[in-house]
């Protein structure tokens, strides 16, 4: 065969991928606002959540972001998105995950400060997109009720986003998102002896 008709073939199968391409795209005309979840004990999920956020911004979009356990961390995200304050409300209210703090009370307590917060930011109009950062771990801990978090989220604006991270997700977060990918470990360098580092893990 010569590189000519290679050349012919290939032109011929991929406009045959895009006709098919187009057809099923032409029927996706449904625009809303969606239930994210990233979960899994692989690395990356709220990385991915920035990624939309730094997307959002490139909209021109407002974001809120609630740290429900990086609250007493210094974190890389945290400095680029304070570069934005027009489009950004972050806070950060965690302290640390539940074995640091020892103290079941106090986790609850930083819990609760930060779902309400979260629930404001729900309710804001003028937000485009909702990162409840690490809140499937406090799920987990039951710190907060899996029920009334349910029906926070599904009571959100109709053109709301709003991504859910970490591990552990509930099976009835899992039913109720619109998008979930699991974050799936192969293999990490903390196992080998490395610790976080600036700018890969915070």
């Amino acid at each position: 065969m010569t590189a000519e008709n290679d050349d012919a073939r290939h032109s011929e199968k991929m406009a045959k991928k895009k006709a098919a391409r187009d057809k099923i795209l032409a029927t996706k005309t449904q625009e809303k606002g969606l239930l994210i979840v990233h979960t899994g004990k692989g690395k990356g999920k709220s990385t991915a959540a920035w990624g939309m956020a730094l997307r959002m911004i490139g909209h021109g979009k407002r974001i809120g972001i609630v740290q429900f356990v990086k609250g007493a961390w210094e974190t890389g995200e945290r400095g680029v998105f304070d570069k934005f304050p027009d489009q950004v409300v972050i806070k950060a209210l965690g302290e640390g995950f539940t074995w640091e703090t020892q103290d079941k009370a106090r986790d609850i307590a930083a819990a609760e400060k930060a779902w309400a917060a979260a629930r404001e930011m729900i309710a804001d109009d003028s937000l485009s997109m909702v990162i409840l950062d690490e809140l499937n771990i406090v799920l987990r801990y039951e710190y907060l009720a899996l029920d009334d978090v349910l029906k926070g989220l599904e009571a959100r604006p109709d053109g709301l986003h709003v991504v859910v991270t970490g591990r552990n997700a509930a099976d009835a977060m899992i039913e109720a998102a619109d998008l979930v990918t699991e974050m799936t470990l192969v293999k990490h360098p903390f196992r080998a002896g490395i610790k976080a580092q600036a700018g890969v893990e915070f």
